[in-house]
């Protein structure tokens, strides 16, 4: 994996990943366990309820782990945090092949703070890099910033249909019973709107849907939710590296609803904003 490649990657896992969901059957429990009780309520409405539902709690714990894939090489990160699910403030410090990385999101706002090797990569000399998400959008990645609310990924699953979703079983997470769902949601729910992203999402992904694995306790909440994409580079981009494809295997989990969250934005004098240099090299925020 190439220095490019590799540093690419650590910002999935680093902006992304922390805040989206993937891929396996790691918790306390297994699908069809005898002490959890599947839902009643019809699998779309459940889906379609989630969001509104976990959002009601107003704040939780969460946790992440990812992996991304590329070149025959691994690259993993494992987070852990607080996120208020109202107003989109969280705090997640992630950790990746020894580097550590704490994230806070603000006022919609994304502030990094590097550590080891990764911290000579701020700007100036300072401790912290700054996004604003906001600027972002207007300077002409809009669509592509999602970090700026931690229930992002069950907003989008307000609109499925019943032939979209598929009740799997149930299973104990954490002593908490769930039910697990499976739902194809459509690229065209994930670019909001955005026709742009959404050819490229489509381009990319090879296809115009994506399934994704999520788990409801009984009051219709998110605890985890689960996605493995495989994304093709466009050619456009990577002439010469068209096989390269990116897998990416990402886990979030929420816990303890209604936790205290307290998450300030660092001083002003210790930050670098790096917003205008990602809207010029076209770095995506998430």
């Amino acid at each position: 994996m190439s220095k490019v490649q590799f540093g690419s990657a650590l910002a999935v896992l680093v902006l992304a990943a922390g805040l989206t969901g993937c891929g396996s059957e790691d918790g306390n429990g297994k699908d069809g366990d005898a002490q959890a009780r599947p839902s009643t309520t019809p699998p779309s409405r459940a889906v379609q309820d989630a969001y509104r539902r976990t959002v009601a709690a107003d704040t939780a714990k969460m946790t992440v782990t990812s992996k991304v894939v590329a070149e025959g090489q691994a690259l993993t990160a494992h987070g852990s945090g607080v996120a208020g699910l109202k107003d989109g403030t969280s705090r997640v410090t992630l950790t990746s092949q020894g580097t550590t990385v704490e994230q806070r999101v603000v006022d919609g706002v994304v502030y990094q703070k590097p550590s080891g090797k990764q911290r000579g990569t701020v700007p100036g000399g300072k401790t912290w890099t700054k996004i604003d998400l906001a600027r972002l959008a207007r300077n002409g990645s809009a669509g592509r910033s999602q970090v700026s609310d931690p229930a992002e990924p069950v907003r989008y699953l307000k609109g499925v249909g019943s032939e979209d979703v598929t009740r799997i079983g149930t299973q104990t997470l954490d002593g908490t019973r769930t039910t697990h769902y499976r739902v194809s949601v459509p690229v065209s729910a994930l670019s909001r709107g955005n026709a742009g992203q959404e050819q490229e999402l489509r381009r990319q992904l090879g296809k115009s849907s994506l399934p994704l694995d999520l788990w409801l306790d009984e009051q219709g909440r998110l605890r985890q939710e689960s996605v493995r994409l495989t994304l093709h580079p466009l050619k456009q981009r990577t002439p010469g590296r068209e096989n390269a494809a990116v897998t990416s295997t990402t886990v979030l989990r929420f816990s303890d609803y209604g936790t205290d969250v307290q998450v300030s934005a660092p001083p002003a004098e210790d930050t670098a904003d790096v917003t205008d240099k990602m809207t010029k090299t076209g770095t995506s925020a998430g």
